[in-house]
C-alpha cells in the first residue's frame, strides 16, 4: 500500500478508464481521513474552503461526495451524464457489512439516478439515463464499520464494473417492467420486488414527504419519488462473485459463482424474458407425481416436503439449493401443497420476530415491510391426487403495493399495538384436562392478508403470577413486561396464497387433461 498524493491528480487523464482506476486504486488500504487530509478541493482557488460540511450531510451520500469532491477535485452534482463523461465511466462509492459467519454483504441498494415522473420516459434502456449510470461503474467498497468514526472507515476494493451480457439482458427486462408501469401511470404500484436486478427504489425520508405527482403520464396522480437502482441482492452477488471472490480466494477466476446457473441459453433468455425461461424449465415436469420426477433425476424418495425444494431446483438444471439467478435478484422459491379439491393446506410461514424488537419498530424500517418490498417469489404448486402430488406448475409473484401498505401493515400494527398495550394470555382446560393459552395477537380471521400464530411447534410461556410452561429459554421469547410467550412470526393466510396459486392450478388441470 503506498501512501496517497495530492500530486498524483494532476497525472489522472481523465478520458481514460484505466487512468482513473488507477488513480482510484491508491485509495485501497486508506480511510476517508485520509482523503481529506490531502486538501484536495473542487475550486482550487480555495474559495470553498471551510464551506462544505461534508459530516453534515448523510453517512451514505456523505462519503460517496467526500470521494468526488475530495480527491477527484469536481464538484458533485445531478448531471444526468457519466461523472467521467469522456471516459463514459459513473463514480461510486458504497459499502458492505460482515456478518457473524465472516461472509461480506452488500450494505445497500447502488442508487443510479432519479426516476422523473415529470420527464417522458420512451427511450430504449440503451439510451437512457440509467444505462448511462449503471453502465461502466469505478466502484469503491468500504468496510462499515459502525464503531468507529466515518471518516475512518476504510477502503478495501476498488474496481471498474459492467453488467455481464446475461446480466444485461436481465436488466432490460427491469427496465421494461419498470417503464410500463411508469408509462402507464401507475408508479404509485412500482416496488423493488417485481423486478429482478434493476428496481425503482424509494427516495425521501417519509411516504408522506416523498410524493410526487406523475405529471407526464398520469397528472394529479402522486407516487413516491424514486430513482433507478441496483438492488441489494444484486450488488451482494456483484461484491461476492466479482471482486471478493477475484481479490480472496487465491486466484479464484473473476465471475464464477459459487451457486448453480439457471440460464445457460443467453439467446433464449433474450427471446422469453427471465421469468418464462425458468417457467419454462418446469413445464415439461407438469402433470408428473412428486415420485415420478424423483425417478427421473435418479433422486430416493422420501416423501418429505423439504425434498420438493430439492426437486425445484433439478428442473431447473441444478443439483444443489442454490441458484446465481435467485440469489442476485432476491428469489424465495417456495413450494405450495393444494388439496383435491383446490384449497391450501397451510399457511406461509416467515422468520420469527422479537417482541422486543418489533416495538421499536417503524413501519417504514420494519423487516416484515421490507422482506416483502424486496422479494420475490417463486411458487411451484403439487395438487393432491390419488396417484401422489402432482405438479401443477409455478409462477413468480410480489406482493402488490396496495397488500404491502393496507392489510399487511395492519396485521403489523395490530400487533405491534397488543405488545405495547400487555399481551392478554388467556388460560383454558377443556373438557379433558388439556391446558390452552389464548392471546389477542391477530388471527387469519382478523386480516386478509396475514396473521400472527407461534413459530415453535411446542408452547412455553413464563405467566404473570410466576409459573413455567414448557422450556422458556427455548421455546419462548420475552415480552416487554417480562412474561414470556410461545415464539411468534407472521404468516401469510392460506386463502390468500390460494389466490395467488389458482391460475397455476387451473392452467396445470387444463395441461394434464
Amino acid at each position: 500500500m503506498e501512501p496517497l498524493s495530492r500530486d498524483a491528480l494532476a497525472s489522472v487523464d481523465f478520458s481514460d478508464p484505466n487512468s482513473l482506476l488507477d488513480y482510484a486504486s491508491k485509495l485501497e488500504g486508506h480511510t476517508f481521513r485520509e482523503i481529506l487530509e490531502l486538501e484536495i478541493f473542487p475550486d482550487e482557488s480555495g474559495e470553498n474552503r471551510g464551506k462544505v460540511e461534508y459530516s453534515a450531510l448523510s453517512f451514505k451520500g456523505g462519503l460517496g461526495t467526500l470521494v468526488e469532491e475530495r480527491y477527484f477535485g469536481y464538484k458533485a452534482n445531478d448531471n444526468p451524464a457519466p461523472d467521467f463523461e469522456e471516459a463514459g465511466l459513473e463514480l461510486k462509492t458504497t459499502c458492505y457489512d460482515v456478518n457473524a459467519k465472516g461472509e461480506k454483504r452488500a450494505g445497500e441498494r447502488l442508487v443510479l439516478c432519479m426516476l422523473a415522473f415529470d420527464e417522458t420516459i420512451e427511450k430504449p434502456f440503451s439510451q437512457s439515463h440509467a444505462w448511462e449510470k449503471g453502465g461502466s461503474i469505478l466502484l469503491i467498497y468500504y468496510g462499515r464499520n459502525k464503531s468507529v468514526d466515518k471518516y475512518d472507515q476504510e477502503i478495501t476494493y476498488v474496481t471498474l464494473f459492467t453488467p455481464t451480457e446475461k446480466d444485461l439482458a436481465i436488466i432490460e427486462q427491469d427496465y421494461a417492467t419498470i417503464q410500463r408501469y411508469v408509462m402507464e401511470g401507475r408508479a404509485d404500484e412500482l416496488s423493488e420486488s417485481m423486478t429482478n436486478y434493476l428496481g425503482a427504489c424509494t427516495k425521501g425520508a417519509s411516504a408522506e414527504k416523498s410524493m410526487r405527482d406523475q405529471k407526464v403520464y398520469a397528472p394529479g396522480r402522486k407516487a413516491r419519488g424514486r430513482a433507478w437502482c441496483y438492488k441489494s441482492s444484486y450488488m451482494n452477488a456483484v461484491l461476492n462473485d466479482y471482486i471478493v471472490a477475484f481479490r480472496d480466494a487465491d486466484g479464484a477466476s473473476v465471475g464464477e459463482p459459487a451457486d448453480g446457473e439457471i440460464v445457460k441459453d443467453v439467446g433464449r433468455l433474450k427471446a422469453l424474458g427471465f421469468d418464462d425461461y425458468v417457467t419454462s424449465l418446469v413445464r415439461p415436469y407438469v402433470g408428473m407425481t412428486d415420485k415420478e420426477i424423483c425417478a427421473a433425476f435418479d433422486l430416493r424418495y422420501t416423501g418429505n416436503k423439504a425434498q420438493w425444494t430439492s426437486i425445484v431446483y433439478r428442473m431447473l438444471g441444478i443439483k444443489g439449493n442454490h441458484a446465481e439467478e435467485f440469489a442476485k435478484a432476491n428469489v424465495s422459491v417456495r413450494t405450495v401443497r393444494v388439496k383435491p379439491d383446490g384449497g391450501i393446506r397451510e399457511s406461509l410461514s416467515l422468520t420469527p420476530f422479537r417482541f422486543l424488537d418489533l416495538v421499536e419498530e417503524t413501519w417504514e424500517e420494519s423487516p416484515l415491510r421490507a422482506h416483502f418490498v424486496d422479494t420475490r417469489f417463486f411458487f411451484v404448486v403439487f395438487q393432491e391426487t390419488a396417484d401422489g402430488y402432482k405438479l401443477m406448475g409455478a409462477r413468480f409473484w410480489s406482493m402488490p403495493v396496495s397488500d404491502v401498505e393496507g392489510p399487511l401493515r395492519d396485521c403489523w400494527q395490530t400487533t405491534k399495538s397488543a405488545i405495547e398495550a400487555g399481551i392478554q394470555l388467556v388460560e383454558k382446560v377443556d373438557d379433558s384436562g388439556r391446558r390452552t393459552i389464548s392471546n389477542n395477537l391477530p388471527g387469519k380471521k382478523d386480516n386478509a392478508v396475514a396473521h400472527v400464530r407461534p413459530h415453535s411447534a411446542r408452547a412455553a410461556y413464563l405467566l404473570e403470577d410466576g409459573r413455567e410452561i414448557g422450556a422458556i429459554e427455548q421455546d419462548a421469547d420475552e415480552l416487554p413486561d417480562g412474561r414470556r410467550m410461545t415464539k411468534q412470526s407472521f404468516w401469510l393466510n392460506n386463502d390468500y396464497i390460494r389466490a395467488i396459486v389458482d391460475e397455476v392450478v387451473r392452467e396445470g388441470s387444463a395441461a394434464k387433461g
